[in-house]
């Protein structure tokens, strides 16, 4: 009779984070950061049909780096968790803090039960009425989740960038200022010979949660405005129409309007993948 092959489990609990934690070093870095105006997401992206950044709900966005495939699995299901509790009871009891703890046990759950854990790394960010009221909370492979304080680096070189964003940060820089640090500490890992590298505009993809807008606050800035915003202009983003008029949905915003929004992140699914390959690495 075959001998069975015997691991203890503190050494598959290690082969797995092993595998895991080389699986994101592979990837190109993404940070989030509180600013005057809200919440930034910046990433090193060089698709344009995969994004790494997202809208999750109302207030509260998404980012991640990792394998594509699997961080866009727990996106969906963030989508659909957030969109069935804000129809069950009300848009702003859809928290950034529950959506958190979901993930969690989710990223758990696989990390002990499954042969191989996720590949990923997230963040969820919740953006509030002020700089000191919002919320960034990062949730690792093993289920792991910390509440950042006020910024946060994941991927590739995560604590040398994590450096440069504790050095410089400040909650009441403007989003120019804020986006501008961002890049500086990009470029300045993944050289060979440790030089600071020049990244273009096509090669990130910058959103925000915009606190002073009602509703909706995630958007996406691109094109132009990202261009000048680099070159160090004033926040020219072009402001989007709101998706649908309705009261405000953070807890502490104040009724504006008896209609509650019509459109969801779900449903303008505006993260479709493209066609793009799932094992497709950021």
């Amino acid at each position: 009779m075959a001998m069975q092959f015997y691991a203890s489990p503190e050494q598959i609990m290690r082969d797995r984070s092993e595998l895991a934690r080389k699986g994101i070093a592979r990837g190109r870095s993404a940070l989030v950061l509180s600013y005057e105006g809200g919440v930034l997401f910046v990433a090193e992206n060089l698709s344009s049909a995969l994004h790494k950044v997202s809208e999750i709900y109302d207030r509260i966005g998404f980012a991640a780096v990792g394998r594509y495939n699997e961080f866009e699995n727990l996106r969906r299901a963030g989508v659909r968790m957030a969109d069935l509790n804000g129809l069950s009871y009300d848009r702003r009891d859809v928290t950034g803090r529950a959506l958190a703890n979901a993930y969690a046990q989710t990223l758990g759950a696989i990390f002990t039960e499954q042969s191989k854990p996720f590949e990923v790394e997230i963040c969820v960010a919740e953006v509030g009425l002020e700089p000191s009221a919002d919320e960034i909370y990062r949730l690792t492979y093993d289920g792991s989740v910390t509440d950042e304080p006020g910024w946060m680096a994941m991927g590739g070189h995560a604590e040398t960038i994590a450096g440069a964003l504790r050095a410089d940060h400040r909650p009441d820089m403007p989003l120019a200022a804020a986006i501008q640090l961002a890049v500086r500490a990009l470029a300045g890992v993944g050289s060979e010979n440790g030089s600071t590298r020049s990244i273009a505009a096509d090669q990130l993809e910058v959103a925000v949660l915009d606190r002073r807008r009602k509703g909706r606050t995630f958007r996406r800035i691109t094109g132009a405005a990202l261009t000048a915003l680099l070159d160090g202009g004033a926040d020219s983003a072009p402001e989007e129409p709101p998706a649908a008029s309705g009261r405000a949905s953070g807890p502490r915003l104040p009724e504006t309007a008896p209609e509650k929004p019509t459109s969801s992140a779900g449903s303008a699914d505006l993260e479709d993948a493209g066609g793009g390959s799932e094992d497709e690495k950021d």
